[in-house]
């Protein structure tokens, strides 16, 4: 068992430079705390078991959905429900975020390719 402790997302993010590739900074309860920066636009794809969270801490995320999309700002969060499909997209600059979502979650869902990300980093 560990010792419980703060985190400072500052510092976390301070620790890379890369875009879409997901770190973990804290996990409970089969549920993973990540960081990522993002720049442009993601793949469009959908998580058939997995709802996910996101939580904006820098710039504004643009959140793409088959009918519809959402602006997240600073201090917001948007939860996307398992099975809908979506595409996350920075095209204002670089957006900082926090995931939380359950360890089983791949970046890129069913779309897999070339940005999937299967063995995350642990800050």
């Amino acid at each position: 068992m560990s010792t419980p402790r703060t985190v400072s997302l500052q510092e976390k993010f301070d620790l890379f430079t890369e875009h879409w590739s997901p770190r973990i900074v804290g996990e409970l309860n089969g549920q993973q705390v990540k960081l990522v920066k993002i720049s442009g636009e993601f793949v469009w794809h959908a998580h058939e078991h997995e709802d996910e969270l996101f939580l904006v801490t820098r710039g504004t995320l643009r959140m793409r959905f088959r009918t519809h999309e959402v602006l997240v700002g600073v201090g917001e969060f948007i939860i996307v429900p398992r099975g809908v499909e979506h595409q996350p997209v920075a095209d204002t600059g670089e957006v900082w975020m926090l995931l939380f979502e359950p360890a089983s979650t791949v970046n890129t869902g069913t779309a897999g390719g070339e940005r999937t990300v299967t063995e995350l980093e642990r800050l």
